[in-house]
């Protein structure tokens, strides 16, 4: 949209607003404008210039913010906006632009306003499913990470400590990111996380056998947790109980790349061959500045619907997702007929997988099923009949994963 306005030059000092209409389903606000200014900085209080300032309100005439002419460009947003403008809830109907006629020149000028929608719908969202702070063993806080997690480009984080939950409760608003509850339930036979409930034990995280250890897991479980195993063949701390039924997810790829984590993915795949639907996802474990140990190395890329930290672990727990070396290493996609990475599907003789890779650079593809491991390329992929199938992305030259999607099943 876009709106051409022309001021007067008997404006100049004045304060006022011109309509724009928002339709229906919009997530994010984004306005920009432009104008002829001969004179900029500090000149502009000596010479004749021009220098229109802008805010904006929402359809029921709230104020969400002001930035004078400091900015050529402001958005507002239902999770991220501009500084100086309130984030919320996009409603449709008629919203306005504050106009602030600073500096008018005689002949008037003519600004141009570009309005941009975002609209709702399936977006492709990166996140850190595994960071620590010094409410446990890490050395920032919780304000500080999440500020390192937006400067590296995440749309969501988990702050998982060690058996305490307490940062859940008090977690600081940053501006573009979501964070997913979560707690590392921690015990000397391995490590859990568990998602998407701030308390998920209010007794006790207590278990020194293994029916007490389900007896925890079923109470968080029964409060809407999802459960993911952490770094299952770690050489330091593996998962030694005897029950690989309980838990919904595993963690696949635990910072840097390397043997822990080829064998974690072999282990996951043992898994499917046997017949369980567990999600793949990644984390950094990140506790303080290392070498190879990073936030955002890895990431688990989500499809979701919305920011949400509701739809987010939704469409993890969909299995709708892949692990990626980082935000910007390959991005995966499969689809079989109408149906999605996570889903079960019904196989059908002639049907293609279809495999969608996004990568900045060049990777060898692996199509893995429970009957082989082949290399493919992206595009149509014919399929046997197979339990399931996923894609691995490596180093065009050597072995090194890069990317790891989830399966799609198969009746």
């Amino acid at each position: 949209m876009v709106i051409e306005h022309f001021v007067e030059n008997e404006k100049e000092g004045q304060y006022y607003t011109i309509p724009f209409s928002v339709p229906q389903n919009v997530i994010k606000i984004t306005v920009k404008y432009e104008y002829y200014r001969p004179t900029k900085g500090i000149l502009s209080d000596l010479r004749p210039t021009n220098c229109i300032d802008i805010g904006l309100m929402n359809e029921k005439g709230r104020f969400l913010g002001w930035s004078g002419s400091s900015h050529s460009e402001i958005s507002v947003g239902e999770y991220s906006s501009t500084d100086g403008y309130i984030t919320g809830k996009i409603n449709p109907g008629e919203w306005r632009i504050i106009i602030g006629a600073y500096h008018v020149e005689k002949k008037g000028v003519t600004v141009k306003y570009t309005i941009d929608f975002e609209f709702a719908g399936e977006k492709l969202l990166f996140g850190d499913l595994h960071i620590h702070t010094k409410a446990s063993d890490g050395i920032f806080d919780v304000s500080q990470i999440a500020n390192m997690a937006r400067e590296k480009g995440l749309d969501f984080i988990a702050v998982a400590n060690h058996n305490n939950y307490a940062e859940n409760f008090a977690l600081p608003a940053v501006n573009g990111l979501t964070y997913i509850p979560a707690v590392e339930w921690t015990h000397y036979k391995g490590h859990m996380n568990f998602y998407g409930v701030k308390n998920p034990f209010e007794d006790s995280f207590i278990a020194n056998s293994i029916e007490e250890m389900r007896k925890v897991i079923e109470k968080a479980k029964a409060l809407g947790a999802v459960i993911s195993v952490n770094h299952p063949k770690c050489a330091i701390i593996p998962y030694l109980w005897e029950d690989d039924y309980i838990f919904d997810m595993a963690e696949i790829w635990n910072g840097p790349m390397r043997p822990t984590n080829v064998r974690g993915i072999a282990y996951w795949t043992s898994l499917l061959k046997a017949g369980r639907k567990v999600v793949a996802v990644g984390g950094s474990d990140y506790h303080r500045p290392l070498r190879f140990v990073k936030i955002g190395n890895p990431v688990t890329g989500v499809y979701s619907p919305s920011q949400s930290a509701e739809d987010i672990l939704d469409s993890i727990k969909k299995g709708r997702c892949f692990v990626s070396e980082s935000k910007d290493g390959p991005a995966i996609d499969l689809k079989y007929g109408g149906f999605r990475m996570g889903d079960t599907a019904e196989y059908k003789e002639g049907t293609d997988l279809t495999v969608e890779v996004k990568s900045r650079y060049k990777v060898k593809l692996y199509l893995v099923t429970d009957k082989y491991e082949k290399e493919i390329k992206a595009g149509k992929v014919p399929l046997d009949k197979v339990k399931f199938a996923y894609i691995k992305a490596t180093k065009k030259h050597g072995n090194k994963v890069r990317a790891v999607s989830n399966p799609i099943y198969f009746n």
